[in-house]
């Protein structure tokens, strides 16, 4: 009974391929996705499945990339500083304007023609004039110790002498000296120490009293 019905299964299988391949032929050994291959041995066709492929497709994963925006800069602009001159500023002295006759206590020296000559004893100044103008000085000086006074008064050259010295007094040297009275000169002497009544001029100042005056010339003391 069983091989009846295994016989029966068969023609049934055959008549159903005949049908399909168009009027008796034997299929052919057909491949490919989901195609009918007769089994060797009129055994049962096995289908065999299509192999598809299986692997996905690769998507890149990389994350596009995006430009940073730009970073402002956390330095300070430079500030350009000026660098300030350390030299001192050059300063200039205005040369001191001569004396005039309103500065030289001696009316009558300033008032006299030629050359004269002016001496104020208490400021321990004394001055060159030439027709009433202040040619030199002032110049410091120093007048006659105590019991030694400078006389005070008008007076006029009596005379010169390049060097004089004093037979009163151990014959001292008297440079450049040019009396005005009886004893008592214009002469180079101590600007620190005090005369026997003479008017002690520095070096410079007795050689240019002493070139400048000429006997006659008036000279004029003041206390």
């Amino acid at each position: 009974m069983k091989r009846l019905l295994v016989g029966i299964a068969a023609v049934a299988g055959a008549f159903v391929l005949a049908a399909c391949s168009g009027g008796g032929a034997s299929p052919a050994n057909v491949t490919g996705g989901g195609a009918v291959e007769a089994g060797a041995g009129g055994g049962a066709p096995t289908t065999s499945a299509a192999t598809s492929s299986s692997a996905p497709a690769t998507t890149s994963s990389a994350p596009a990339t995006t430009s940073s925006p730009a970073t402002s800069s956390s330095k300070p602009k430079p500030t350009s500083t000026k660098p300030t001159s350390t030299k001192p500023k050059p300063t200039t002295t205005k040369p001191k304007p001569p004396a005039t006759t309103a500065d030289v206590p001696c009316a009558k020296a300033a008032a006299a023609s030629g050359t004269a000559a002016c001496v104020d004893i208490s400021a321990h100044k004394a001055w060159l004039l030439q027709d009433g103008k202040v040619i030199y000085g002032p110049v410091s000086m120093l007048p006659g110790r105590k019991g030694y006074a400078t006389p005070t008064g008008s007076f006029r050259v009596l005379s010169k002498e390049k060097m004089h010295y004093s037979r009163e007094f151990d014959n001292a040297p008297m440079p450049n000296s040019v009396f005005f009275y009886p004893g008592d000169a214009f002469h180079t002497g101590s600007l620190k120490t005090y005369s026997h009544g003479c008017v002690h001029l520095s070096a410079t100042s007795s050689l240019r009293f002493f070139n400048t005056l000429h006997v006659g010339d008036v000279v004029q003391v003041v206390p």
